[in-house]
């Protein structure tokens, strides 16, 4: 199974939080690279899908990484529990040097911990990683989003799939927009303003928390053509794909961050 989803991953076809275990994301993921290939699409890992999933990895699965001190800068503080304590304290960091490193190689924290029971992640610590890696998507002229199969699609200009990501879309309390839109603004760096005024959920104060990966839109942006409604990150990547959202469209942060090189304004969203 891990094996599966870091071969998927590192083919553009993303299982979300890559932590060993089967489930609805790697299925989504292996169905995903089956229609991109010209397979059966069973959503299993069939013997000819893991052969082109063989064919199309390069590099070792896992590699060993030395932990330096660029990987240790700025510290480590746990985000506040609410959006107005991470307002007041701009604090929106990884709370420790195992979270920033399995968010770095697109890992669960728990198998990052379990590949290197014995680390303490400090400077220097050689420790057992995700080796192949997805390298740049290509350019997206279209953007598929389909709630019904928490699936983001990217497209290139010939119609050619070029990447699918597990998304959580909306919810029946606050659904995503229905149609056609484009990409407005990408913002890599994005804080996250609430403004009571415009929405009927947590609380009635104006906040504006600082860009971070555990701010609520994971720290990255990108803008649509509906005022309000973007595709961003999440400051909890192991949900993805499996609970709601308030309408827009949420990745895991290096999901959303790849999407983000590979789109720009005018790349066109079709809400499915």
């Amino acid at each position: 199974m891990l094996a599966q989803q870091i071969m998927l991953a590192a083919a553009q076809h993303s299982p979300g939080v890559i932590d060993g275990y089967p489930g609805g994301n790697t299925r989504r993921a292996l169905s995903a690279f089956q229609k991109a290939h010209g397979l059966d699409v069973t959503g299993n890992a069939d013997e000819a899908t893991m052969t082109k999933l063989r064919e199309a990895t390069s590099g070792a699965l896992l590699v060993s990484y030395v932990i330096s001190a660029d990987d240790l800068s700025g510290g480590f503080t746990a985000p506040g529990s609410s959006m107005k304590a991470m307002a007041q304290e701009g604090n929106v960091g990884f709370a420790s040097a195992s979270e920033g490193l399995a968010e770095r190689f697109g890992m669960s924290q728990g198998l990052l911990e379990a590949l290197n029971p014995d680390s303490d992640f400090g400077e220097g610590s050689e420790i057992l990683v995700v080796g192949a890696q997805p390298g740049s998507i290509g350019t997206v002229a279209r953007v598929e989003i389909d709630g019904g199969a928490n699936e983001l699609r990217a497209f290139d200009e010939g119609g050619k799939l070029l990447a699918s990501f597990p998304a959580t879309v909306g919810s029946g309390e606050f659904p995503s927009p229905s149609g056609s839109m484009e990409v407005r603004a990408i913002a890599p760096e994005a804080n996250y303003t609430f403004d009571p005024s415009e929405q009927n959920w947590g609380g009635d104060e104006m906040l504006v928390i600082p860009a971070g990966p555990n701010n609520p839109v994971g720290g990255i942006w990108i803008d649509l053509t509906k005022d309000g409604y973007g595709i961003h990150g999440t400051p909890e990547p192991g949900n993805i794909g499996k609970t709601s959202s308030h309408g827009c469209v949420r990745l895991t942060n290096w999901d959303a961050q790849r999407l983000a090189q590979a789109v720009s304004a005018g790349t066109v969203v079709e809400f499915l």
